[in-house]
C-alpha cells in the first residue's frame, strides 16, 4: 500500500481512498455562510486571509487567481461541492475571494430552450 506525500495534494491511499474525511475539512459544517451556486464565479481579491485557514483553503485560493466556477474548484480539490462551498465562503468572509452569481442567458423556464432540449433528446432516442 502506498500513500501520497502530504504536500502532493489531498491525502490519498491507493486501497482506502481519501484518508481525511471531507467534512473534517470544513469542521463538520455543511452550510456555507454565503449563497454560492455551482456556476457562481469566484476570484481572489489579493487580500491575505488573517488567522489560520487549513491547507485546503490555500489550495482553493490558488485555484481562484482568475475567475473560476465553484464546480471547477470542487473538481480540482476533489472535494464534494457542499464542502467546497463552505471553504469558499470562509474565504469570502475574510475578504480573500469575491463572488459573482452565474450569468444565465436564458430563464430556466424559457419554453423555447426547454423545447430545443426535448427535441435534441428525442433525436438521440
Amino acid at each position: 500500500m502506498s500513500a501520497a506525500a502530504a504536500g502532493d495534494g489531498p491525502w490519498l491511499d491507493d486501497a482506502a481512498g481519501r484518508l481525511v474525511r471531507p467534512f473534517t475539512v470544513s469542521n463538520g459544517r455543511t452550510r456555507p455562510s454565503v449563497a454560492l451556486d455551482l456556476m457562481s464565479q469566484v476570484m481572489a481579491t489579493g487580500v491575505t486571509p488573517l488567522g489560520y485557514l487549513g491547507p485546503e483553503h490555500g489550495q482553493a485560493l490558488d485555484l481562484c487567481l482568475a475567475p473560476v466556477p465553484v464546480a471547477e474548484v470542487a473538481a480540482q480539490l476533489r472535494l464534494p461541492a457542499a464542502v467546497t462551498k463552505v471553504l469558499l465562503s470562509d474565504l469570502v468572509d475574510c475578504g480573500a475571494l469575491t463572488t459573482k452569481p452565474p450569468a444565465y442567458h436564458h430563464q430556466p423556464t424559457d419554453r423555447a430552450l426547454l423545447e430545443a432540449v426535448l427535441d435534441g433528446l428525442r433525436r438521440q432516442l
